[in-house]
């Protein structure tokens, strides 16, 4: 229309009859927002807390503006309901009623107290000190008291969120730290004892402190969604607690290890003894099967066969005191040594044992193989042959005689094989002499 005012174009009837329905409808909506906040659980936690930090900080700013929140509100019902009070003066709007509606709508026609947004501590819409009074349009009081809402808002909900997921975590792992400190306790496990009894020592500080900290400085454990501009966007920080989590996990762990063997630490005992007890019996063997090798064979080197394991013996009979007096936290680690050591001592006993009877091994190997071509030229009809039987009768001789020089009892052995290849003919060589050798064996 051609009338204009101080604000532009003076409102016809319908536009500010389509007006106060949407400013109604908005009113609406900010009163069930701002009624929904006032009851919201984690304000009135915030209310009644004894805050601290950036919280403490926060919280400050969020009451200020939630108090300026109510201000604007009031403001902002006044002036509507003032606005309405016009428009129903008559059913035919006056053109000045419409020109005082169209101030009053479009208009910075409110009038809010500078002092109670200064008072309140909340930044005022222009920045700076607050002045003693502000104007705004309603369009523009209703976009303030969005921003207010929302920066409040979000201040509650990450509050209510850490308070939600956070204590009761907290609570939960503290009891299940409390049951690991009584079966710790029960196998021995204690401060300065074992070093799990220490770290249980540090997850019950630990926890107890970060609980004290969520409490009174939620805020300090909330990450801000970095994407998200909705107010809560974010999520509880559970670093401190997931790493505690996983401590006493571990804690645990070694726990049901040392009951472990509380439950079967007899068994590893009688274990213990009885490979022990072999390696014994299998030195002992070597022992006596060196002085049977130094006697019998001649111009050898037989290796010296090392002592029983008096050290693994003293810490078996450690390990039975332990078990006596139920320190099941120091027998843990202590059989698990003691059961890869004694293993090894065993397999160092058989192999001590091996290197030392390796020469009777090769005296044996060489009658076998001089008794096994005796009776194969003998099958093939050559056992009456005087120069074959008189290097059998000197190899032989050699091999059953103490001490038996191997090396020269060898050679006598490989000329009888010589010996006997070329009786019957053949081409082949013997090991370690330049004439043939049958290796088709003494069954060929």
């Amino acid at each position: 229309m051609g009338d204009t005012g101080p604000t532009g174009p003076v409102m016809d009837r319908d536009e500010v009859d389509r007006a106060l329905a949407r400013l109604g409808a908005e009113h609406e909506a900010i009163e069930t927002s701002l009624l929904a906040l006032q009851d919201h659980a984690g304000r009135r936690l915030l209310e009644g807390a004894e805050l601290t930090g950036v919280t403490a900080e926060r919280w400050s700013a969020a009451e200020a503006s939630i108090t300026l929140l109510w201000t604007y509100f009031d403001a902002y019902t006044g002036a509507l309901r003032t606005a309405r009070e016009i428009r129903s003066r008559r059913r035919w709007s006056s053109r000045e009623d419409l020109v005082e509606l169209t101030e009053l709508l479009r208009g910075e026609a409110v009038t809010v107290a500078g002092s109670a947004a200064a008072t309140a501590n909340a930044p005022t819409l222009h920045g700076g000190p607050g002045r003693l009074s502000e104007r705004y349009s309603l369009v523009t009081l209703v976009e303030r008291m969005n921003q207010l809402y929302a920066t409040s808002l979000d201040m509650v909900v990450a509050a209510d969120a850490v308070w939600s997921a956070l204590p009761a975590r907290i609570d939960l792992l503290a009891a299940e730290l409390g049951r690991t400190r009584k079966l710790a306790h029960s196998v021995g496990v204690r401060p300065g004892e074992h070093p799990a009894g220490d770290d249980l020592e540090r997850i019950t500080r630990t926890l107890t402190r970060l609980r004290e900290q969520v409490v009174c400085d939620p805020l300090a454990f909330w990450t801000p969604a970095q994407s998200s501009s909705a107010p809560g966007g974010g999520r509880p920080d559970t670093t401190v607690y997931d790493r505690e989590a996983r401590a006493l996990e571990e804690v645990r762990r070694e726990i049901d290890a040392v009951l472990a063997v509380r439950q079967d630490a007899e068994q590893r005992i009688v274990r213990l003894r009885d490979v022990l007890s072999r390696a014994d019996r299998t030195l002992a063997e070597a022992r006596t099967a060196r002085g049977e090798v130094l006697a019998k064979i001649a111009a050898t080197e037989v290796p010296v066969v090392g002592g029983p394991p008096i050290v693994l013996q003293e810490q078996l009979a450690a390990a039975a005191e332990y078990r006596r007096h139920a320190q099941w936290h120091r027998l843990s680690p202590l059989l698990e040594s003691l059961e890869e050591k004694a293993e090894d001592e065993l397999l160092r006993a058989r192999e001590s044992l091996t290197a030392v009877t390796a020469p009777l091994a090769v005296r044996a190997e060489l009658r076998g193989r001089l008794d096994a071509y005796k009776a194969k030229m003998a099958r093939l009809g050559h056992a009456e042959d005087p120069e074959l039987a008189e290097k059998y009768e000197k190899a032989r001789r050699m091999l059953w005689s103490a001490p038996c020089d191997l090396r020269v009892a060898e050679q006598a052995v490989l000329r009888y094989q010589h010996a006997a290849a070329e009786l019957l003919g053949t081409a082949r060589r013997v090991p370690g002499q330049g004439g043939p050798v049958d290796r088709t064996g003494p069954g060929a």
